[in-house]
């Protein structure tokens, strides 16, 4: 169903966005490392966040009418 596929997405992109903080922690890049803070931050924190509304189910794009 619909909803099962959606669910799937949500979790894969969770783990990229966890994915691309780890590499910009590390600096896999090579950029400035004031740059790679900033964004392994930012990837982490926006990982939790989708994380958490996957968990308690809410989405705000998913109209059950």
């Amino acid at each position: 169903s619909d909803v099962y596929k959606r669910q799937v997405f949500v979790i894969i992109m969770i783990i990229i966005y966890f994915g691309m903080g780890y590499l910009m922690l590390a600096n896999f890049f090579e950029v400035s490392r004031h740059v790679s803070l900033t964004l392994g931050i930012v990837f982490i924190a926006y990982g939790i966040f989708r994380g958490y509304r996957q968990y308690k189910g809410i989405d705000y794009t998913y109209r059950r009418d």
